[in-house]
C-alpha cells in the first residue's frame, strides 16, 4: 500500500514525510516524488517485544511518497502532481495553519478551508476529465452489453463531482463497485487531512478556521488530524525516556505522527496480527475481513497451502494475564479453522503440514 502526501508548497509536507519515514529518504523536489518506508508505531508491538525480548522486532510498514507541492498556475507541476496522486492508494493532505516569517506562504493568509478546497478542486477536475473522455470513447465505439450500465454510473458520478462532491460520497451497489475497479478516480481514494499547527495553537486547541474545518470533516466524512511538525521534530530528537516528560509539559497525550499513522492504517481498511517468539516479534498487515488461511499466506505460501489450524490469543487477554501460560490456564487460548476471520491484535501461531 502506498500513501501519497499532498498539499501546497511550504506547508510542512516534506518535514512530515521525513518524520514519518525517520529520515530514511529526504523529501521530494518541485519536479520529483520521493518514497520511503514508514514504520507504523504500535504500543502492542512495544509490549510484546518487552515481554518476549526477541532478537528482532518488526513493526507494520507503509510506503510513503512525498509528492511535489501543487503550486497554483504551474501546469507542468500540476501534471506531475496528478500523475503521482494516481499511483497512490491513499492520500494524506497536509494543510498549513501556522505562521512563520522564515517560511514563505503561497497564499496571502492562513485559511485551511481555502487550501483544502483548492487541492480538492484539482482532483475533482481530473476526475471530471476522465469521465468525459470515457463517455466519449463509449459513445464513439461499438456498444457492449455493459455500456448502458457504465454510462449510467458515469452520469451519476459526474453529477456528484459537478456538485463539488467527491466520488467517495456516492453510494454504489455491488455491480457498480465492480465497474469502478477499472478506474483510478482521484476523489475515490481514502483521504486524511493533516492540519500543521503552530505549537501554541496545538496546545490551546484554537486556530484560524477551526469551526469551518470541523464542518467540512463532518459534511464529507473526511477525518482530520491535528499536529505541529515543529513539536514532532522536537519529540523525534529526544531520547526515549525524555519524550514522555516533554509531551506531558506540552499537554500532548501522544505524538501526532502516531495518530496520522493509525488513522491512515484504518482509512485503508488494514489491521495487524502478530507472531511472537524469542527470534522475532512481528506485525503482519492484512485487510480487514481476511480469513486465517489467507493470513497464513502473508507469512509463507507453504503455510497457506498446508494450513491445519490457527492458535489464537487476543492481545488484550495476554496483556491482562501477563503470560501465555496464564492465558491458557484461564481458557483464553483458542483453536480456529481456516475460515476464521482474523481480528486486529490477534496473536497467531499457524499449524501446517506440507
Amino acid at each position: 500500500m502506498q500513501l501519497g502526501i499532498i498539499g501546497l508548497p511550504m506547508v510542512g509536507k516534506t518535514t512530515i514525510f521525513e518524520l514519518l519515514t525517520e529520515g530514511r529518504h529526504k523529501g521530494g523536489s518541485a519536479s520529483k516524488a520521493n518514497s520511503a518506508i514508514a514504520r507504523i508505531p504500535d504500543y502492542r508491538i512495544d509490549y510484546l517485544s518487552e515481554l518476549y525480548k526477541p532478537k528482532k522486532t518488526t513493526y507494520a510498514q507503509l510506503e510513503v511518497v512525498d509528492i511535489p507541492g501543487l503550486a497554483p498556475g504551474n501546469e507542468k507541476g500540476a501534471s506531475i502532481f496528478l500523475d503521482s496522486v494516481r499511483q497512490a492508494d491513499a492520500l494524506l493532505h497536509v494543510v498549513r495553519v501556522f505562521e512563520d516569517e522564515l517560511v514563505p506562504m503561497v497564499s496571502e493568509k492562513i485559511d485551511p478551508i481555502e487550501d483544502i478546497e483548492l487541492i480538492s478542486y484539482e482532483l475533482l477536475l481530473a476526475d471530471l476529465d476522465l469521465i468525459d473522455k470515457r463517455i466519449q470513447r463509449i459513445n464513439s465505439g461499438k456498444r457492449k452489453p455493459q455500456a448502458e450500465k457504465e454510462l449510467g454510473l458515469l452520469a451519476r458520478l459526474r453529477e456528484a463531482l459537478e456538485n463539488q462532491l467527491p466520488i467517495t460520497n456516492v453510494e454504489l451497489n455491488e455491480e457498480e463497485q465492480t465497474i469502478m475497479k477499472s478506474y483510478q478516480f482521484l476523489t475515490n481514494k481514502p483521504l486524511l487531512v493533516c492540519l500543521n499547527l503552530s505549537e501554541a495553537d496545538l496546545v490551546s486547541g484554537q486556530y484560524p478556521g477551526r469551526e469551518q474545518v470541523q464542518e467540512y470533516s463532518q459534511r464529507y466524512g473526511i477525518p482530520i488530524v491535528e499536529l505541529s511538525a515543529s513539536i514532532e521534530r522536537d519529540i523525534a530528537e529526544l531520547e526515549e525516556e525524555e519524550r514522555g516528560l516533554f509531551m506531558q509539559e506540552a499537554g500532548i497525550d501522544e505524538p501526532g505522527l502516531v495518530k496520522v499513522s493509525r488513522s491512515m492504517y484504518e482509512r485503508l481498511g488494514l489491521i495487524s496480527f502478530f507472531t511472537v517468539g524469542e527470534d522475532e516479534v512481528k506485525a503482519w498487515t492484512i485487510e480487514k475481513g481476511t480469513i486465517a488461511r489467507k493470513a497464513a499466506g502473508k507469512i509463507h505460501s507453504d503455510i497457506e497451502r498446508g494450513f491445519i489450524r490457527a492458535e489464537v490469543v487476543e492481545f488484550q487477554d495476554l496483556k491482562e494475564k501477563g503470560s501465555m501460560a496464564a492465558v491458557k490456564e484461564h481458557g483464553l487460548f483458542r483453536l480456529e479453522g481456516k475460515e476464521y476471520i482474523i481480528k486486529d491484535g490477534d496473536i497467531v501461531h499457524f499449524r501446517f503440514n506440507i
